[in-house]
């Protein structure tokens, strides 16, 4: 594995997670604005899933170009064209009424995301050294979080008072955020050299043995990885449909207005932030791989099972508790599997192993989003959370034979391994660095 050499550069870090955080935010704020509006013009459930659905496409459908983009070109030249591209499209967006234009600019919006994700993914850990990692990762998704938080808040808000150009208009300037992370950060991937950090601090390198893994990388090489990506690709294709589901169940059958829906989507982003942090403090304990990837399923089932309790309430108000606890379980397992994937991988293959891992992700969240659509049509909210949150409790306990497999393989793999040498590889060309998996 390749990490900084020197000290970690916290300034690079807090530039790339701020613009993460701007971004995020005008990525939910279009969202929220968008979905709010669909609802009140008296849209179905099939419209609100379509547009989700064009807003998630691609991110799927470019992982294997953008992630090896990521990995070949100059990540500032691809943070600048993403940023200008996506402010440019959002402000389009705003003078935008045509329904299928709409939907086709969310598209090319999700088009410059699936560009950006993992470009970001891959940097911050070129950023800092090894035992720095858990603590940027929840940086990171602290940016990330906040940005989430003030999306959905900020749309209830503007929507209700202003109508959705103005929220649109906001979400153009967040976007140019990526922009100057992109002028601003030292630190650099892609292009002739895979890592580099401009000015008076440290170089970081990548060395042959770790660009000659990185050419023969794949994700179902690594037993271990292909276990924790498929049970979070499987609970959220159980529960996905809630994003469909949430503003109908909130907004009509509990009576809430669009502030309170605003809340109540923040709510469970709030988790995220908070567990994030605390379970980054957990992750920096934990050496062996395979006790995270099995910390990360007991997480999932936590999301389950708030989902679950959902449908219990008789206010909106009271679905605040439980999407903070839903929230804090989904902040540990993203600190969780972003730590092992930064881990395993090596540094030249981490923007194709982060656009994998997020193209499996957001695959499984359009087979929910696609039910949600498809069963509100027939179906009230209430039982069709009830289906969510038993059908992600059932994919969580199915999983648990075959993760205890994959840790058992790994464990015994790693008690094989010389016990000198300051890096040894993993499963099938992965990159492993030795206190990364001994424990």
């Amino acid at each position: 594995m390749s990490f900084i050499s020197g000290e970690s550069r916290w300034a690079d870090v807090a530039l790339a997670t701020s613009a993460r955080g701007f971004a995020t935010c005008g990525q939910f704020l279009t969202a929220t604005t968008l979905t709010l509006s669909l609802q009140t013009s008296g849209a179905g459930g099939s419209a609100v899933a379509g547009m989700l659905l064009a807003a998630t496409l691609p991110l799927v459908a470019l992982a294997p170009l953008t992630g090896r983009l990521a990995d070949r070109v100059d990540s500032r030249a691809l943070l600048v064209g993403a940023g200008t591209a996506q402010s440019a499209i959002c402000l389009a967006l705003a003078y935008t009424g045509h329904p299928l234009l709409v939907v086709g600019l969310v598209a090319l919006l999700a088009s410059g995301l699936a560009v950006a994700q993992p470009v970001l993914a891959a940097l911050v850990p070129a950023m800092v050294r090894a035992t720095d990692l858990p603590r940027a990762t929840a940086l990171n998704q602290t940016a990330g979080m906040l940005g989430v938080l003030a999306g959905p808040a900020l749309a209830g808000f503007l929507v209700g008072g202003f109508g959705t150009r103005v929220p649109l208009l906001i979400a153009a300037v967040g976007y140019l955020a990526l922009v100057v992370a992109g002028l601003l950060v030292r630190t650099r991937r892609g292009g002739a050299r895979r890592v580099t950090a401009t000015g008076d601090g440290p170089s970081v390198g990548v060395d042959a043995t770790d660009a000659e893994l990185a050419g023969g990388w794949r994700l179902r090489r690594d037993p271990l990885l292909v276990a924790m990506v498929a049970t979070l690709a499987g609970v959220i294709a159980a529960i996905g449909a809630i994003n469909v589901i949430e503003v109908f169940y909130v907004r009509e059958t509990l009576g809430a207005s669009a502030s309170v829906y605003g809340l109540v989507t923040g709510a469970w982003t709030l988790g995220v932030l908070c567990g994030a942090w605390i379970f980054a403090r957990v992750a920096g304990r934990l050496a062996d791989d395979g006790a995270l990837v099995q910390g990360g399923l007991l997480l999932l089932g936590g999301c389950c099972l708030a989902v679950l309790l959902s449908v219990t309430v008789p206010s909106a108000a009271l679905l605040v508790p439980l999407w903070l606890l839903g929230g804090l379980c989904n902040g540990g397992d993203n600190v969780f599997h972003n730590l092992v994937v930064a881990r395993r991988v090596p540094e030249a293959a981490r923007g194709r192993a982060f656009a994998a891992v997020g193209a499996s992700v957001q695959g499984a969240a359009m087979v929910g989003y696609l039910l949600g659509g498809l069963l509100l049509e027939a179906t009230a909210p209430r039982p069709l959370i009830v289906g969510c949150g038993v059908a992600g409790l059932l994919v969580v306990l199915g999983f648990v034979a075959p993760v205890r497999r994959a840790v058992r393989a790994e464990r015994s793999r790693v008690r094989q391994l010389p016990p000198a040498g300051p890096a040894q590889t993993g499963p099938a060309g992965a990159g492993l660095a030795t206190s990364a998996t001994s424990g």
